[in-house]
């Protein structure tokens, strides 16, 4: 999920770390396509000859992926264009592991946050951190929709589910519905 390997030695070392378990990669799943999110979308997917999976909503930015990374003076080879999209209410499996897929705008359009209800465990992307929330101020990124999109899809799942951001420590609902400054006190609690 989202491939952030930005160097040849980064991308040498989840190469090596997925083949020293004998590990077979199948899918690469976004769960949005900023470039922090992409850097190793192009070189995982050649490497493991193997397609990227984003929301549909997420395609104009991986198209002009080269363009948000000039813009912040890096560099960044192309990623290929999306194998499957990825749409809110999906289930994905693997192993005896199954995600749900909620819809989670307002970071970027087509972010998608992914639920293993098993394990009470949720991957926010940049939606939800500890202690914070994704900033807004990127393209098509907007407050309010943010703050539906957690209030409504990942504060339901329950105090007591994990969350693991795209960026931190991990987390849980409960924590960040009571501390996060920017939940607490909100009006749609």
């Amino acid at each position: 999920m989202d491939p952030s390997n930005q160097n040849e030695t980064e991308h040498q070392t989840l190469i090596s770390e997925i083949e020293s378990r004998n590990a077979v990669l199948k899918r690469i799943l976004l769960t949005h396509a900023h470039i922090d999110h992409i850097f190793g979308c192009a070189r995982l997917s050649q490497h493991f000859d193997v397609g990227i999976e984003v929301h549909a909503s997420e395609r104009i930015l991986l198209q002009r992926g080269e363009t948000q990374a000039a813009m912040f003076g890096v560099e960044l080879e192309a990623p290929p264009e999306p194998a499957a999209f990825i749409e809110a209410g999906d289930s994905i499996a693997f192993g005896d592991v199954e995600w749900d897929v909620l819809h989670t705008p307002g970071h970027s359009p087509g972010s998608v946050s992914f639920v293993d209800r098993k394990e009470r465990l949720v991957f926010s992307g940049d939606v939800l951190f500890a202690g914070s929330i994704g900033r807004t101020d990127l393209w098509q990124g907007s407050l309010p929709t943010l703050m539906r999109s957690i209030f409504e899809q990942l504060v339901p799942l329950g105090d007591e589910f994990r969350v693991l951001s795209g960026h931190g420590p991990e987390t849980t609902i409960g924590r960040e519905r009571e501390s996060n400054p920017f939940l607490v006190g909100h009006g749609l609690l």
